[in-house]
């Protein structure tokens, strides 16, 4: 069975910040995966947070033709459509885990999806919600 890893907005962001070549580096190295079973799940929300940060948010913004030509590249990748349903989910996540509700959408489509970790670097790295274990990809380079 692959394993299952839901890669949060910011991991693919990196793919495309020139301004912080390290970051972009292990975000490379990441979607390159291990050389094993991966399966790599994204959402909805994933696609169009991507959308809007690589052409509003870095320091050498993507043009939009760029962008959308990135995403619908990613769009390629396992997404999980977010529903009313998951909105409920999440919404009930954040006030139990404390967390924002944007967050809480990423981990309900990560579960949703039966992934066991959750690539990001918003959330507390070890973090524990059921199965999805939240991995900082990023982590080694604050130290």
């Amino acid at each position: 069975m692959p394993d299952r890893i839901f890669i949060d907005t910011n991991v693919l962001v990196y793919l495309f910040d020139s301004d912080t070549p390290a970051k972009q580096s292990v975000a490379r190295r990441v979607l390159e995966g291990d050389g094993g079973d991966t399966h790599f799940v994204i959402s909805t929300q994933v696609l169009q947070e991507f959308y809007v940060t690589v052409t509003r948010k870095l320091g050498t913004p993507l043009s939009e033709r760029e962008a959308e030509g990135a995403t619908r590249d990613l769009a390629s990748l396992d997404v999980v459509d977010v529903d009313v349903d998951m909105v409920f989910r999440a919404i009930a996540g954040a006030r139990t885990h404390r967390i924002s509700l944007w967050d809480a959408l990423i981990v309900e489509a990560g579960q949703t999806r039966s992934c066991r970790r959750l690539l990001t670097e918003d959330l507390q790295h070890g973090q524990l919600f059921g199965n999805l274990r939240v991995e900082n990809p990023f982590r080694a380079l604050a130290h």
